[in-house]
């Protein structure tokens, strides 16, 4: 598995990828409005495509993680990346490491609270406000769920 940073891939490929996966670059959660294709962030590349992507943000002594995508499931790309974030917040000396998911997102919940994060806060009807921004986030989510909510993770470093 070869992890690169993103800032080595062409832009065009990482923009394609946001569109693929979210609809577009822009990412609109509780922490704010991002361009995901302008951060900082780590990729997994397989014969010139990429399979997984990571983007984060530090502030102060917090690191966060504001996307998370991996094209195949179940081989360790999601993990790896994760913990390449991890390793750089600690280099970085971040305290802690957190994400927002959405209350439909269980595989994220599954995911993040396997690998030692806990719940640390919801925001009840938050995506109704990041709808005002974007308004293509869906109403309906996995499961048939309705994305309505916001949940904040987190994991200590120190």
């Amino acid at each position: 598995m070869i992890i690169c940073e993103i800032e080595d891939l062409p832009k065009n490929k990482i923009i394609d990828f946001f569109k693929l996966h979210w609809g577009s670059p822009e990412m609109v959660i509780s922490s704010g409005v991002y361009d995901c294709s302008v951060l900082d962030g780590f990729a997994v590349v397989k014969e010139e495509e990429i399979t997984g992507l990571i983007t984060y943000i530090i502030k102060d002594n917090e690191c966060e993680i504001i996307s998370l995508d991996s094209v195949a499931e179940g081989r360790g790309i999601g993990t790896s990346l994760v913990q390449e974030v991890e390793k750089l917040a600690v280099e970085k000396k971040c305290e802690l490491i957190k994400l927002i998911t959405t209350n439909d997102n269980l595989h994220a919940l599954k995911f993040y609270q396997k690998r030692g994060y806990f719940l640390s806060k919801i925001m009840n009807n938050a995506v109704e406000e990041a709808r005002k921004i974007k308004p293509e986030i869906p109403f309906i989510g996995n499961n048939g769920i309705p994305i309505r909510d916001e949940i904040e993770l987190i994991k200590a470093l120190v």
